[in-house]
């Protein structure tokens, strides 16, 4: 029997501080216990408390360990927890790959390969388990593309289009700052490990700002919540620019030296007062003032921007103004200093080897598919295409749950001629609608590499143990999927050593970046699985400071506040506060209300909502509306009752939570699963299939609504801690 023995992963959950996890294996060979390494200079020895009880998840009663087959007659729809398994029939890993390969073959020919639809997201951030096999099965099968857009892409294009490259402050340098403004991030509820660097940084004299129209955790922790209207990001970025310009209180010589279109910029805040911007906001002018007068005199400052920012119509334009101001006044010149949206820019994986996007010409298109949005994922599964989607194939993600405008999506997914393939852990509301049900490993059970979008740190994620039941990773499935269609590229026999070591260009260290140079699954290992990337002011004593001198990766090759590119697209070069259609700044309608459909701060997404021990954890939030109270007064709402929150896409039932710590006009509830749901349907019933302006993303906080009282109840006042 083998000896007992401490493993390092690394958790693949979609959370920028990809924690370095120790996991204890005993004699049997089954964890025992997961902790946080102290090693890891981020990570620094503790886990989030969803993840601390990862062996919950793991060892859990309700895990999909099996192939499955949905039962002869059985219609696709809702199931009841614990009794989805009535619904399906167990079958052989054989059985189920036949069947896939068959059904995938049958209707490439009869429908174009293009009318095959792969869906996933980053239930993983594995560099493998998020992008690598899967990519080079579905090229070569010539089915449509996926456009992955559902949670970063408005944010992060715009990022890109001010800086060009997706980096920003080290997490480890926040204790330096002594002005920080989270906007739009909970970092206390979903980014734990930066909050130990902002308490240290107010230990030595910081002062911590947050801007969300919800009073989260964070908030609830800070000197100063700013309650802003939500949407209305981009008005407060230009009037804090308007006061910043107008008191003379840039930075000249870092602007004239780093930056392009200032001139251009200045004309444009001009028209910001903070008076009207206080209309739009709902922020007194005095606040914004006082908000900008210290951000721009206090040094350093940085900003933690979040991706809730740009989960608005205006979503890229928001995040790309509020990335411009560290450029006016120069905060990235110092210690501390800056702005922090994404790192992940900074991991410079060999994403072509990996994918293999040259397999579409040897495809039968013969060429490259189709791209369709996932945040329309309704639209391509309901309405007429060429050639329309008839097979859909799940992996990585929930989108029964997570997708807007659900209605149409769950249409969509019960047309009984769509064939669709779930690869999961757990019987999700997605898999409800499955033809074929595949069990899929968890971090623990398999091996991949992976980078961060809130760090600076190469990790290897090792397997601590066997799979449990007949449970396949990624990269399995999809290699041995692609054999069977009868694929006979070499690449499609790769193992997961083969991946990792074409991710980190191994084996052409000429083409490795300057900061993974030398990186191995060796010299990961040998450094106790983690490396932080070489940067060259690091080897001579200085830190890294990513946008304290040019020239920058962008047309210009300087910071750009205007944008020749954006121009090019038919796009305002310059950022512009244009109210989102769902808005209460925008048209007169029969819903007054705006909603936040918020994440659940003890689930990620949706992954851990079917967990006991986690619903435990958000039992307190779970299927509550809050409002303020002077809406519920004007509808005749008291705490506690029963009340419908609606609009043209569909109607929920919950319990009114009626507070103070929204604004006015603001409504706001909690992510879960459809079949954890009153009436079967969560927030995303709500929401709509409307683009952001940068980057396609998903418009969740652009959702009008109404409510009125069911029923008065028994009121039981939360505990919103």
């Amino acid at each position: 029997m083998p000896a007992a023995k401490t493993v390092h992963t690394v958790c693949s959950h979609d959370c920028p501080d990809s924690c370095a996890v120790l996991v204890t294996i005993d004699e049997a060979g089954r964890a025992t216990r997961v902790q946080g390494d102290p090693k890891h200079p981020v990570t620094q020895g503790f886990l989030c408390g969803k993840v601390a009880k990862y062996l919950d998840r793991v060892y859990s009663p309700d895990r999909l360990l099996y192939p499955m087959r949905r039962r002869r007659g059985v219609t696709k729809g809702p199931l009841p927890q614990g009794r989805e398994i009535e619904a399906f029939e167990r079958i052989s890993w054989d059985e189920a790959l036949d069947t896939i390969a068959a059904n995938l073959q049958t209707i490439s020919d009869e429908h174009g390969p293009e009318s095959i639809l792969p869906y996933s997201y980053a239930g993983t951030i594995g560099v493998l388990g998020y992008g690598s096999m899967d990519r080079r099965f579905f090229h070569r099968l010539g089915a449509s593309q996926l456009d992955r857009t559902i949670c970063s892409t408005a944010g992060g294009d715009a990022l890109v289009s001010v800086y060009g490259r997706k980096l920003g402050t080290d997490t480890e340098h926040f204790p330096h700052a002594r002005y920080i403004i989270a906007w739009g991030a909970n970092v206390h509820g979903n980014n734990i490990h930066l909050w130990p660097m902002i308490e240290e940084g107010r230990r030595n004299g910081a002062k911590l700002i947050v801007i969300d129209p919800y009073k989260t955790r964070t908030a609830r922790l800070a000197d100063w919540h700013i309650a802003i209207n939500p949407g209305t990001d981009v008005a407060l970025a230009l009037g804090m620019m308007h006061v910043i310009l107008r008191d003379g209180l840039e930075d000249a010589s870092y602007i004239a030296e780093n930056t392009h279109g200032f001139a251009e910029l200045k004309q444009r805040a001009a028209g910001y007062t903070p008076e009207r911007v206080s209309q739009w906001t709902g922020i007194p002018a005095a606040d914004i003032e006082c908000l900008a007068r210290e951000y721009a005199t206090t040094t350093p400052s940085v900003i933690r921007m979040n991706y809730g920012i740009q989960r608005s119509q205006n979503g890229g334009t928001a995040a790309r103004t509020v990335a411009m101001l560290p450029a006016l006044t120069g905060a990235w010149k110092h210690l501390g200093g800056g702005l922090q949206l994404s790192t992940s820019g900074a991991f410079s994986w060999d994403k072509v080897t990996l994918e293999r996007p040259d397999l579409m010409l040897a495809s039968p298109l013969q060429r490259h598919a189709r791209i369709v949005n996932m945040s329309e994922l309704g639209r391509a599964l309901t309405e007429l295409s060429d050639p329309p989607v008839k097979a859909l194939f799940v992996y990585n993600s929930n989108p029964a749950a997570v997708a807007p405008d659900q209605s149409q999506v769950l249409r969509g997914m019960a047309r009984p001629d769509l064939f669709t393939v779930v690869h999961e852990q757990f019987f999700t509301d997605t898999a409800d609608y499955a033809d074929i049900l595949l069990p899929a490993t968890t971090f623990l059970e398999h091996k991949d590499v992976q980078g961060a979008y809130g760090h600076y740190y190469v990790q290897i994620s090792n397997q601590a143990i066997a799979p449990l039941g007949e449970a396949r990773s990624n990269v399995a499935l999809f290699s041995e999927l692609a054999q069977r269609m009868g694929f006979t590229e070499p690449c499609f026999r790769d193992t997961a050593d083969d991946l990792i070591a074409q991710a980190l260009r191994t084996s052409q260290p000429e083409k490795q970046d300057k900061w993974m140079a030398g990186m191995t699954e060796a010299t990961l290992n040998a450094a106790g699985g983690h490396q932080r990337l070489q940067f060259a002011s690091e080897k001579d004593g200085q830190p890294f400071l990513p946008f304290a001198t040019g020239p920058f990766p962008t047309p210009s090759g300087r910071i750009e506040f205007f944008s020749e590119a954006l121009a090019a697209k038919g796009l305002d070069p310059l950022p512009a506060f244009v109210p989102p259609e769902e808005s209460r700044h925008t048209r007169q309608s029969a819903y007054s209300l705006e909603f936040l459909p918020r994440k659940a701060d003890h689930y990620m997404n949706s992954t851990f909502a079917n967990l006991p021990g986690h619903q435990v954890m958000e039992a307190a939030h779970t299927n509550y509306l809050e409002m303020h109270t002077s809406d519920a007064a004007a509808r005749g709402i008291c705490e506690g009752d029963k009340v419908e929150i609606f609009n043209d896409r569909g109607t929920l039932q919950m319990n009114a939570h009626v507070h103070g710590h929204l604004p006015p006009g603001v409504v706001a509830s909690r992510l879960n699963w459809n079949k954890l749901s009153p009436g079967g349907n969560n927030v995303n019933l709500l929401t709509s299939q409307a683009l952001t302006d940068i980057g396609g993303g998903a418009t969740f906080y652009s959702t009008l609504v109404e409510v009125r009282k069911v029923t008065a109840v028994a009121a039981k006042t939360p505990s919103f801690r």
